[in-house]
């Protein structure tokens, strides 16, 4: 199915207002747009947060904090989640985190808590690891491999410099 087949076999009921076509039409004369003002005019288009002459809230809101473009998207998974959808001697890595649905979001990196209960042994591939993750790790037999980040913030920074410079 394409786009333009979407709307095949639906009929509209409903007849189009015929606008400014006299006075016996209910429509006549100034065709529903009122005396005067700017929306009797034609080609008039309102910008998306005016507010009739107020301050407009997107200026009335205080802007607080700093939001650092730069930073890494850390996404965090305790163990207990991995261990209920894993079983023993499994590898897991972020594809495979990804793709299971534990992880449903985009991130620069993973870290693995130490929340939760874990039985089995896991071989688990991770950006980073808490202590307590790595402790509860090896006390079941399982092991714990740091994965190099998919880009340094250096590189984060030329790509995010580069897309800039594009627009």
């Amino acid at each position: 199915m394409n786009i333009s087949e979407v709307n095949d076999g639906i009929t509209k009921n409903k007849l189009r207002r015929r606008i400014g076509r006299g006075p016996g039409s209910g429509q006549g004369k100034t065709a529903g747009r009122g005396h005067n003002g700017h929306k009797s005019r034609s080609g008039y288009s309102r910008h998306p947060v005016f507010q009739g002459g107020d301050l407009p809230l997107v200026r009335r809101i205080p802007k607080r904090g700093f939001n650092n473009k730069f930073a890494l998207t850390v996404v965090s998974i305790n163990l207990g989640q991995i261990a209920q959808v894993f079983d023993a001697g499994d590898e897991i890595t972020p594809k495979t985190l990804q793709a299971r649905g534990v992880i449903k979001r985009r991130f620069d990196e993973i870290k693995v808590l130490g929340d939760g209960e874990i039985t089995k042994p896991l071989k688990i591939s991770a950006h980073r690891f808490s202590a307590s993750a790595l402790e509860k790790l090896q006390a079941v037999g399982g092991s714990a491999t740091v994965v190099k980040a998919r880009r340094t913030p250096k590189q984060r920074v030329a790509e995010l410099a580069s897309q800039a410079g594009k627009k």
